[in-house]
């Protein structure tokens, strides 16, 4: 090939690469501006705000995020359904739709991360570190409310938590058992084994929150001692956190 057919090929391709270019950005923005009207129009076939985003995020997972974003702007008032449908239409795509709806301020985080959590409980530790991510603020109220609506994933929802804000394990901590009082050996136990190293802050916190409780408390000094806590330590810790000498007695006098 000579230079001037080589420059032909040049130029060739240079105008196709850029004329494939142009119709993919002239083709995205006409995505754009079409996404309002596709929704209407999606709406109106499924007769529902919730049929109409689970058929459209099962077929264009790919467009997902930006069809749930102008979603939730056009019907706000309907953002419970809205956001259940696109998570169990595509679970993968929980962590993003949490983000979405607590950044456009729709309604009380509790409100979303329950919303959410009731979708798909398996995604419950994706959900609550979303909704701690996106408004730390609100941490408290986010570990309560999941606890409350997924008891049984208290182990993994303070466990996940901690886990992204260390700094802040009593407060979760704190959270988890005063919203549900019965989840304090998990709690403590899925706490233990993540950080062995901060025992004596959980088993006393843990004791502590738990007063009302005393079966449990006494429960708490057994996980303490199940995950190698000395007996020298743990009753230390416990007696700390309010629990008594026969408490202790009685706790760690089960596991021998």
């Amino acid at each position: 090939m000579n230079f001037k057919q080589l420059a032909c090929s040049t130029i060739l391709l240079g105008g196709i690469s850029h004329g494939v270019l142009a119709g993919e950005v002239e083709s995205t923005n006409n995505n754009l501006e079409l996404t309002s009207s596709f929704i209407q129009n999606q709406v109106q076939q499924n007769m529902s705000i919730g049929r109409a985003i689970k058929s459209i995020v099962q077929h264009y997972p790919q467009e997902a995020a930006s069809i749930i974003d102008t979603a939730l702007d056009m019907y706000p008032e309907q953002y419970k359904e809205i956001i259940h449908a696109a998570i169990s239409a595509q679970p993968t795509l929980t962590q993003e739709v949490v983000t979405i709806a607590l950044r456009k301020g729709i309604s009380s985080c509790s409100s979303i991360v329950e919303t959410a959590i009731n979708a798909d409980p398996s995604y419950v530790d994706f959900i609550v570190t979303a909704a701690a991510n996106s408004t730390p603020s609100e941490l408290d109220e986010i570990v309560r409310i999941a606890v409350v609506t997924e008891p049984d994933s208290a182990d993994y929802i303070v466990q996940s938590l901690a886990k992204e804000h260390p700094s802040k394990l009593v407060e979760i901590l704190t959270s988890a058992i005063g919203a549900v009082p019965l989840v304090g050996e998990y709690v403590v136990e899925a706490l233990l084994a993540s950080f062995p190293n901060d025992a004596e802050v959980v088993i006393t916190t843990a004791v502590r929150e738990s007063s009302a409780q005393r079966e449990q408390v006494k429960r708490i000094i057994e996980t303490g001692q199940n995950s190698g806590i000395s007996l020298e330590n743990l009753e230390r810790y416990a007696t700390n956190g309010g629990a008594t000498a026969e408490e202790v007695a009685q706790a760690t006098r089960k596991t021998h």
